[in-house]
């Protein structure tokens, strides 16, 4: 019989607390390591093997394991009881999110913002925020869930479903978007990423869960608490990593970083407000609707920034746009729990009405 994780806390740790200082102190560190020391940088981004950076590939890796290591397949049979929520969010993950980013940044970069871009990035702008978009968030989901009181059981079952999806769906949404825009997709690069960031780890994370549950569920519970400190350290480190690579860029190019941003902040607020609005109309409870709506707006910029760096390079533009993405994910993401949080009372007065 399979075993089911309980679901995760609902009290918020310190650096959740203050994870804005956090990643603003990292992007400091790592601007000004890579002015200090550009050499080790630039060592560290040519470390690569097959297109694939080591350094990232490592830190990546250290990141997402042990967030896999909470997902519960059997969360699964979850998805009917929370299916108004659970269809709210797909649609927006993989019908919505995707294809609203590649409008918006065919609007933004490729038309409204071009004579201000360097027209040889255009291209490669418009495919980092792409890949920005290609793939919800699953990391961080569990904290956004928390923050605003969300129903544990369609957290877990809602990113079970979505890792599920993106194992299959992950490429050919890429391929098909950045063909539109234009992008020769290099498939082989395209597909190890995905067998290296999506299909591995959660097959290593899956068999490692069964050894664990195979011993009781308090050894999966002591690993998760061991790991929890190390998968903090490693995003941290990749924060200072990615930007200590791109220090010089932001450093000179405070404008483009500022025109890259707004796309990004668009499609966030869009999607966590038609998520929000589409979950209000289907009758569904607050603690389901907050969720879903933060869910429904992340990013999953780990895989985005790594696969940007595979097919692209360390100092494209699409590496560029997916680090801006991590520059406003979590402030951003914070603003939307704040608004879910504060209008809960209008959202529930409507499921009254």
């Amino acid at each position: 019989m399979s075993q089911s994780l309980s679901p995760p806390p609902a009290r918020i740790g310190g650096f959740e607390r203050t994870l804005t200082l956090w990643v603003a102190l990292c992007i400091a560190v790592g601007i000004g390591l890579g002015q200090a020391m550009p050499s080790v940088f630039h060592a560290l981004g040519a470390a690569s093997l097959f297109q694939v950076n080591l350094p990232v590939a490592v830190l990546v890796w250290l990141m997402i394991v042990p967030m896999l290591l909470k997902i519960d397949p059997a969360a699964l049979r979850e998805v009917g009881r929370h299916w108004r929520g659970i269809a709210a969010t797909v649609g927006i993950n993989w019908l919505v999110k995707p294809f609203s980013m590649a409008l918006l940044g065919a609007l933004f970069i490729g038309h409204w913002f071009r004579p201000l871009l360097p027209a040889d990035q255009i291209s490669s702008y418009m495919a980092g925020l792409i890949l920005l978009a290609a793939a919800p968030c699953t990391a961080m989901v569990f904290v956004w869930s928390n923050l605003v009181e969300g129903e544990p059981h369609f957290t877990l079952s809602q990113v079970a479903l979505n890792d599920a999806i993106m194992v299959i769906a992950f490429a050919p949404i890429v391929a098909l978007l950045l063909g539109l825009s234009s992008i020769t997709v290099p498939w082989h690069t395209l597909i190890l990423s995905v067998v290296l960031y999506i299909l591995i780890p959660v097959a290593l994370a899956q068999l490692w869960r069964r050894a664990l549950l195979a011993r009781g569920p308090a050894a999966l519970d002591r690993t998760l608490a061991r790991l929890g400190p190390l998968a903090l350290t490693a995003l941290l480190a990749t924060l200072i990593l990615l930007f200590g690579l791109q220090g010089v860029e932001i450093v000179h190019q405070p404008f483009i970083i500022a025109l890259l941003a707004v796309p990004i902040l668009v499609q966030v607020y869009f999607n966590a407000g038609l998520a929000y609005w589409l979950n209000r109309k289907l009758g569904v409870a607050w603690c389901i609707a907050g969720p879903s709506a933060l869910i429904g707006a992340s990013n999953f910029f780990e895989l985005a920034v790594a696969t940007a760096i595979a097919l692209f390079g360390f100092h494209s533009g699409a590496a560029l746009a997916t680090v801006v993405g991590v520059l406003v994910e979590v402030p951003v993401m914070l603003s939307v729990v704040a608004i879910v949080r504060r209008s809960r009372h209008w959202y529930e007065r409507g499921l009254a009405g």
